[in-house]
């Protein structure tokens, strides 16, 4: 007798070929300890027979209420959760907490077409963490309408979302001040504005227009730097790149260094394309940090190697707490820390000049 190919043999199927109840096939899949051996043997035989391979996920999950899954969305082609090394990061410390609390991992991708807000509605997962987005991601309205618990990384700020994060905006303005300390012509290697992802040359850049709160929240603390160091904001270059690599921040990098007012210090949103800016100054060849000061983001291996001045941060630590809040811990609300740590690719601010005499 062979089962039929169109449709899943069920526990009931396998209970009557064994011989044996319902309740003892549920319990040689899930509690094996309480059947026998004898009747065990007759209940693997009869789903050997038959071609049944198990209960159900998705029919357990609805018995119980939960998948024991999370679901990370990520507003990226797929393989970005592979390539990006704060993505890797933060993938790592949801996986710590899964893999301690017996969950799995259901990464979602995003394509930027209707089928995302289907994809999530349909997604088997007990609760979303969100890779930070726009703030007009429709992707948002879909996790809200399934009423799980979800939480966003980087932002923007939603009401019935939870938020990890770090302070962007101070963690931007402190090493700004690093970073522009005795420039004359600043510059600013960003993100992506929006999720157009052109890359973008331009001067008198306003931050508020920019569509990533992640992305915002760094130019701003760049122009508190620019503004508390005397210099005009609206001289400041700003180029953004359509993604986080290398060669893209080189080749923007090479343009900047060409303007007819020449840049002197360029702040780069991320370790990979600092490490493009100092490639370019490198081709140009520039003195650093005399004639060109760098800065990147996230003091990472890349950072340590090239000694660029970095803005530190513990990406695996924050996925490790989004994935905490997403199965209902509390004791994780806060910023999470960062710092600046400055090596020889900053200059040494300039020595302070008083009036009125000395002491």
């Amino acid at each position: 007798m062979q089962s039929n190919p169109q449709r899943r043999p069920t526990m009931s199927q396998v209970a009557t070929r064994a011989g044996v109840s319902v309740m003892t096939v549920s319990y040689t899949y899930s509690r094996a300890d309480r059947v026998s051996v004898e009747s065990r043997e007759k209940v693997l035989q009869a789903a050997a027979e038959l071609g049944y391979a198990g209960p159900d996920p998705a029919a357990r999950s609805l018995r119980y209420g939960r998948t024991r899954t999370l679901g990370v969305i990520l507003g990226e082609h797929l393989t970005y959760a592979f390539d990006n090394p704060q993505a890797v990061a933060f993938l790592a410390g949801i996986a710590d907490v899964c893999a301690d609390r017996g969950y799995g991992l259901l990464i979602v991708p995003m394509t930027g077409t209707d089928e995302d807000s289907r994809r999530v509605a349909g997604a088997a997962v007990d609760a979303f963490i969100v890779w930070t987005t726009t703030d007009d991601n429709p992707v948002l309205d879909a996790v809200s309408a399934t009423g799980r618990t979800a939480v966003i990384h980087g932002g923007p700020a939603r009401a019935g979302f939870k938020l990890v994060s770090i302070d962007n905006r101070a963690a931007a303005r402190a090493m700004g001040m690093k970073t522009f300390a005795g420039a004359r012509r600043p510059a600013i290697l960003s993100f992506p504005f929006n999720a157009a992802r052109t890359t973008v040359l331009a001067s008198d850049v306003d931050p508020d227009t920019v569509q990533f709160p992640v992305t915002r929240q760094r130019l701003l603390g760049y122009r508190d730097a620019v503004e508390a160091l005397g210099l005009n904001w609206k001289d400041v270059v700003v180029g953004a790149t359509a993604t986080n690599d290398e060669g893209e921040a080189r080749s923007l990098a090479g343009r900047m260094l060409t303007l007819d007012h020449q840049v002197d210090a360029i702040a780069a949103m991320s370790d990979e394309q600092a490490v493009g800016v100092l490639k370019a100054a490198t081709n140009a060849l520039l003195r650093i940090p005399e004639t060109l000061s760098i800065s990147g983001w996230d003091d990472s291996k890349a950072a340590a190697e090239n000694d660029l001045s970095s803005v530190a941060q513990d990406l695996r630590a924050q996925g490790a707490s989004a994935a905490r809040l997403a199965l209902g811990d509390r004791a994780e609300a806060g910023a999470h820390d960062w710092s600046v740590v400055v090596r020889t690719s900053t200059r040494d601010p300039p020595p302070l000049i008083r009036h009125g005499g000395t002491r």
